[in-house]
């Protein structure tokens, strides 16, 4: 209860894992599940009962080799239809929704020094520091516009340096009775817990992996699909949003206007979660839930803002950067 848990998803994530690996140990069902051997065992227990699981051997410390029997594995195979997946178990969504909450991005309050330092390997004058500064404090999103070449995306993708390091995020969440997962190792970067302060021991929620802030960046192979969450129809395994993804870190969506999809198109998709900061998301049996939306949004683009949305559009994101072309004195520093 403590963990939002219902007993029918921890033995279903059990039963499906042993459909896959035959027959394993309960202390490595727990592993996989992310969920302590001790509140497991007494699951294993009960499945034993219904006889869906069968003892095979014995293991070390008091722990069993464990493998499906006949009725087990048919609702195994039922599980699998729906959904494959046999991953960490999910995080309820009202737990999800509070961890963003403190991890917030619009907690966060860069000082000068702290934008600074972020941006000391690029060539900029303060007057544009200032300016992205002034953009990633108000920790909402914002517009860097400027010619080709002239480091757009270089400077987007420095923003979240501005923030703190490391947030906690669920491997997957659970809303609206399905599984869907969040952490993705493609775009979310592991940390190690050795490099928290020395003499720190903690102890935590396996179901819960500490990453860095997110900077996730998307170009022209964008497509409005991958802001909806969505669902493997060979798998059955539902997977979370980019923006979701991206949550306490920045979204960087490059070459703006020059997608398969008119501005217009992205410009009603986001216009209420830039404006009330929640997202509305539907799952494939048709419910929706609300998530916290909290990356900070950066449009990068070769045009002017002005020239590619509209007034409606500006002022939800009303803040703009223009990247010149530098200076003599700065192109012979980049050249130096």
């Amino acid at each position: 209860r403590q963990a939002g848990l219902r007993e029918r998803q921890l033995e279903s994530l059990a039963l499906k894992y042993l459909l896959n690996c035959g027959a394993a140990s309960g202390r490595a069902m727990a592993k996989q599940v992310a969920i302590p051997f001790g509140l497991l065992s007494g699951l294993l227990a009960q499945m034993k009962l219904e006889m869906l699981v069968g003892v095979r051997s014995e293991a070390p410390v008091n722990d069993f080799i464990y493998e499906l029997t006949r009725a087990g594995a048919e609702r195994a195979r039922s599980y699998a239809q729906q959904s494959t997946y046999f991953g960490a178990a999910p995080v309820p969504l009202e737990a999800y929704i509070t961890s963003v909450e403190a991890q917030s991005v619009s907690n966060q309050c860069p000082t000068v020094e702290t934008v600074a330092k972020a941006f000391d390997d690029l060539v900029l004058d303060e007057d544009m520091l200032y300016q992205i500064g002034e953009g990633i404090n108000l920790a909402r999103g914002f517009f860097i516009y400027g010619n080709p070449g002239n480091g757009k995306t270089s400077i987007a993708e420095r923003v979240t340096r501005c923030y703190s390091k490391a947030i906690w995020i669920p491997r997957a969440i659970s809303a609206g009775g399905e599984i869907i997962r969040l952490f993705d190792s493609t775009v979310h970067e592991e940390l190690s817990l050795s490099d928290l302060p020395q003499g720190s021991a903690i102890e935590f929620d396996e179901r819960w992996v500490r990453i860095r802030r997110p900077t996730i960046s998307v170009g022209g192979e964008l497509t409005l699909d991958r802001l909806e969450v969505t669902t493997n129809p060979v798998t059955g395994i539902s997977e979370a949003p980019i923006q979701l993804k991206s949550n306490c870190g920045t979204l960087i969506v490059d070459d703006f206007g020059r997608h398969a999809f008119s501005p217009a198109d992205l410009l009603n998709r986001l216009i209420v979660p830039l404006e009330r900061r929640i997202d509305s998301l539907n799952l494939p049996s048709g419910r929706s839930f609300r998530v916290p939306f909290d990356p900070v949004i950066v449009f990068a683009t070769n045009l002017r803002p002005a020239d590619l949305v509209d007034e409606a559009f500006l002022r939800r994101v009303s803040y703009t950067v223009n990247v010149p072309d530098p200076s003599e004195e700065q192109f012979r520093q980049l050249l130096a």
